[in-house]
């Protein structure tokens, strides 16, 4: 069960296109310190301005050993409150909603399936990172890893080295950027394989509507 929820979660935190990557600093080059902190601060504050964001999204998995790439895209919605839904539109639709401790999948029949992760601490721990990433909870973020940050081209890089044994099995780094909101993420597995995603058409919504509120729910 602790594996399924971990490759549940890895599936969804990783972003980023492949120009970013080309012009991104080695972020991991640039451990956090006395002078970045204040302006990670600042980051931090900017992300947190916004209670939920959506947008779309196109994910990109790199199968270093296979040499082979796989790319799907849809829409997302990113709620400090409830938590974040997945909405994959191609290459096969699928809807995926994202609690603090657990997830409820939707298929296009309209068949949904909850997992419940009462009980397993490593996925409560990923949940709450998750929450801390897309809200800008600096405090949370460097109780959990280890944090590097630097700024290029108008744009903030910031990288995350896992703490936990269990989640480095699946990822040895992650990497996010972007300028008033999170753009891109990229996270590299312990193998050489990566999970991106680039995300873009924010918009910054007062609330959820009562159907977006319901992909929450298997009622």
């Amino acid at each position: 069960m602790t594996r399924t929820f971990l490759a549940f979660f890895f599936l969804i935190l990783c972003v980023v296109s492949s120009g970013a990557r080309e012009n991104a600093p080695d972020v991991f080059r640039f451990p956090l310190g006395a002078e970045t902190l204040a302006r990670y601060n600042e980051v931090s504050k900017t992300l947190a301005e916004h209670p939920v964001v959506t947008g779309t999204f196109t994910q990109t998995r790199t199968l270093s050993r296979m040499n082979r790439t796989m790319v799907s895209g849809g829409n997302f919605i990113i709620a400090a409150e409830m938590g974040m839904v997945w909405d994959t539109r191609t290459p096969f639709p699928s809807v995926m909603a994202v609690g603090r401790d657990y997830i409820v999948q939707s298929t296009p029949r309209g068949t949904k399936t909850r997992l419940e992760a009462r009980g397993n601490e490593t996925f409560l721990s990923l949940a709450d990172t998750i929450s801390a990433v897309f809200t800008g909870d600096a405090r949370r973020l460097g109780e959990n890893f280890d944090n590097y940050f630097t700024e290029s081209g108008g744009k903030w890089f910031l990288g995350l080295i896992p703490r936990e044994k269990t989640v480095r099995t699946f990822a040895a780094q992650i990497t996010l950027s972007g300028d008033s909101v999170i753009r891109n993420i990229t996270l590299r597995e312990q193998g050489g394989d990566t999970i991106q995603y680039e995300l873009s058409g924010h918009g910054f919504p007062e609330g959820l509507s009562p159907n977006e509120k319901a992909l929450f729910s298997v009622e």
